[in-house]
């Protein structure tokens, strides 16, 4: 008989502690909301933050985590994959590791719920609606008349992934319509090679240039902070350098995903959907 599933809200991974804290908060208002024990653990990274910062308490990354139940005979794990959509980490690297996994421990079943953005579902705003009233708060708070809009992600190898990005940014020109002049995608950074055009228009290219040249709000397809979207991170050094170049520009970023309440909805919706999912492995 298994046990009783190990859930896991599981990020990326941060090397800064803003993204360790914010997971670890939203995983207990998840835990609150689902009535049951959730687990902050990152792919990878976040155990090269000093636990100083941490309240004295050592981020968890997930292949150790998980080795470490298992020894203890916990045999049944529930992942929800705290990203937007299927990049190789969740396609390529899970399914890897928990095979590896199995391979000492026959009896282990890991589970994935749903990402973030179901790319499938014409009908499922869920990400989109949040982006935008993150982004109509910021417009708010500084009383900004029809400004452009750029809805900005990391940059991806992964075609699908960008599919995501493009997704959610058709979207918000539907939602946010005539409450602002354009909505354009665009991405932080790019592999070399045409066969990563897919990611243009970079931001550093997009700002200053064109219609982008006053009012700019940044919609920002990412979770929470870290190296690139936290303050003073990579999204802000792009910002300051284009607005150095441009006189005219004022950029502005709206909050992180993962600060908005709706996230812990959306992410019980999405471990409710993935119950009845099959095993990874």
């Amino acid at each position: 008989m298994k046990s009783k599933p190990c859930v896991i809200l599981m990020d990326n991974g941060s090397h800064r502690a803003e993204s360790t804290i914010s997971l670890r908060r939203i995983s207990q208002s998840l835990s609150q909301h689902i009535n049951t024990e959730v687990h902050p653990v990152s792919l990878l990274h976040s155990t090269k933050v000093n636990p100083s910062e941490l309240e004295g308490k050592k981020a968890e990354i997930l292949e150790p985590f998980i080795k470490s139940k298992c020894e203890k005979g916990v045999d049944s794990f529930f992942i929800i994959p705290f990203f937007f959509g299927q990049s190789a980490a969740l396609k390529d690297y899970l399914p890897e590791r928990g095979k590896d996994i199995k391979s000492k421990w026959q009896k282990t079943e890991i589970k994935l719920a749903p990402t973030l953005v179901k790319i499938e579902d014409k009908n499922d705003y869920c990400v989109s609606n949040i982006i935008s009233e993150l982004v109509l708060e910021k417009i708010e708070e500084k009383n900004l008349k029809n400004p452009h809009v750029t809805l900005v992600d990391h940059g991806t190898p992964v075609k699908e992934v960008n599919q995501v990005r493009n997704h959610i940014s058709q979207q918000l020109t539907e939602i946010l319509n005539e409450r602002v002049a354009q909505v354009k995608a665009s991405s932080m950074e790019r592999r070399e090679g045409k066969e990563y055009e897919f990611n243009e228009p970079l931001l550093e290219n997009l700002l200053g240039q064109n219609d982008f040249i006053q009012d700019v709000v940044l919609a920002m397809l990412f979770i929470s902070p870290g190296r690139h979207a936290g303050t003073g991170g990579d999204i802000d050094k792009i910002c300051q350098s284009a607005e150095s170049k441009c006189s005219t520009l004022r950029t502005f970023k709206s909050k992180l995903f993962a600060m908005h309440p709706k996230v812990i909805d959306l992410l019980a919706s999405r471990y409710k959907e993935g119950l009845e999912s099959f095993p990874i492995v």
